[in-house]
């Protein structure tokens, strides 16, 4: 079989890079989770420098890639080389290795640190208006009537202080607000009942749990993320679990940062500093999304937060046909 390697090489080459189980467990942690060096070396039980070079290796041979998150970078499995049969073996080999010596247990455990990081965040209430409807009112005003025919129900998954629910209640029948943090449903409560929004319904939950699939019953015509998925742990994960939720001709409206280079919004539970339309358009894909349209929001609408200084993106998505859930 044709090797898929980007770097043009002997077959011999191929076998010599993956005949090294440190390799092998390097190219598995990277298939399971897109990671830094050091998150590598933690998982691994290896010296950073051992495995910086094997991921070295790993990249200039094709069978790993790199992206940029402000001052990380971040390795990932490059899914192309499945192709090759001896590269897919290769990984098997890894995973089996992982598996085994305790790796993928580190892996998850890494990943838990992201979420319970930005989760500590929240979980503190801060300083908000409860009766007004800035800046989310204008991502709301202006694209429902456009991008949505149907408003009998729209979820906002990740509502924070409820600021952008209070929008759609306007625009909706009924709303579903969901949010973990028991600190920012507190707030929004306050905010719906200053704004007389009785048509919101919060639930204190994860947006995948079973208190939220029954209260959308057939589904929602839209799903908004409203400046949610850079806090998400696994962003691409985040975005599946909000596929059920929606009719099959919904839409998923995503507010978030493009990429920036801003380290300081860490400190504001930030797990990832934006996305590149590459990288959000691969997660929507495989999350069971098609992208349809991606567009800057005005300066005006970001209001005066920490954050007013990025760029923010508007993103719409609808589901695949493939798969799609009976409509109501």
């Amino acid at each position: 079989m044709k090797t898929v390697l980007h770097a043009v090489a002997p077959r011999i080459e191929l076998y010599k890079l993956v005949s090294e189980p440190s390799r092998l467990r390097v190219l598995a942690a990277c298939a399971e989770e897109e990671l830094t060096v050091g998150e590598l070396a933690e998982a691994l039980g290896e010296g950073q420098p051992n495995v910086s070079r094997h991921a070295s290796q790993l990249r200039q041979a094709g069978l790993l890639t790199a992206r940029r998150d402000g001052t990380r970078t971040l390795l990932s499995f490059d899914t192309k080389a499945l192709a090759d049969a001896v590269v897919l073996d290769a990984l098997s080999s890894g995973r089996a290795l992982c598996q085994s010596d305790g790796t993928s247990r580190r892996i998850i455990a890494l990943v838990e640190a992201r979420d319970r990081s930005s989760s500590a965040y929240f979980s503190q209430p801060r300083p908000s208006s409860v009766d007004t409807l800035v800046p989310e009112v204008a991502l709301a005003m202006h694209l429902v009537a456009a991008l949505v025919p149907r408003r009998a129900l729209a979820v906002d998954a990740g509502t924070g202080d409820g600021a952008l629910a209070a929008a759609l209640a306007q625009a909706f029948e009924r709303v579903i607000a969901v949010d973990r943090s028991e600190a920012q449903l507190a707030v929004a409560r306050e905010r719906m009942r200053n704004l007389g929004a009785l048509n919101v319904e919060l639930i204190a939950g994860d947006v995948a749990g079973e208190s939220v699939r029954k209260a959308v019953g057939d589904g929602a015509d839209v799903v908004f993320a409203s400046r949610i998925l850079h806090h998400a742990a696994k962003p691409e994960r985040f975005l599946k679990s909000l596929r059920p939720l929606l009719v099959p001709r919904g839409r998923l409206v995503i507010l978030d940062y493009a990429q920036h280079d801003d380290e300081g919004m860490r400190e504001h539970g930030d797990v990832w500093l934006g996305f590149d339309a590459e990288t959000l358009a691969r997660d929507l894909r495989r999350a069971g999304f098609a992208p349809l349209r991606s567009v800057p929001l005005p300066k005006p609408a970001h209001g005066a937060g920490p954050d007013a200084h990025l760029s923010w993106t508007i993103t719409v998505a609808r589901p695949h046909d493939r798969g799609a859930r009976a409509s109501a």
